[in-house]
């Protein structure tokens, strides 16, 4: 199994990024692809992720109205348009994948990280002020 990021960069703040999460090695569809992120002296958290079969989208309440996950099932790829940046958004963006997509829910919604099966090796954002 396979996750790879891309599009992490430097951008100003109230600037845009989109990140690319290609997946292999998996079921693409039976599978909860999902974004987390971990800023410097922080814990991990979720950011937003899919249900399985991407029939439902789920966003922290920190990057609701900004951030938008979508998907390309024919190139297996995940997306994460993310607007409006702020500096707060500074952090190391994980990709992850999860057979039982509660846990990827529960860490997007509750904070509460557990159970996420595959992560990719994530890409750095950084946001200036």
């Amino acid at each position: 199994v396979q996750l790879v990021e891309s599009g992490g960069g430097l951008v100003q703040a109230g600037g845009s990024l989109r990140l690319s999460c290609a997946v292999s090695g998996l079921a693409f569809d039976d599978y909860a692809i999902g974004w987390f992120r971990q800023a410097p002296g922080k814990e991990r958290e979720g950011v937003s992720c899919f249900s399985k079969h991407k029939t439902t989208t789920y966003y922290a309440d920190s990057v609701k109205g900004r951030f938008a996950i979508s998907s390309d099932n024919a190139k297996n790829t995940v997306y994460l348009q993310m607007n409006n940046l702020k500096p707060e958004d500074t952090a190391v963006y994980y990709c992850t994948a999860s057979w039982d997509d509660r846990h990827t829910i529960m860490a997007v919604t509750s904070g509460y990280l557990y159970g996420i099966d595959y992560w990719g090796k994530g890409t750095l954002v950084t946001v200036s002020s």
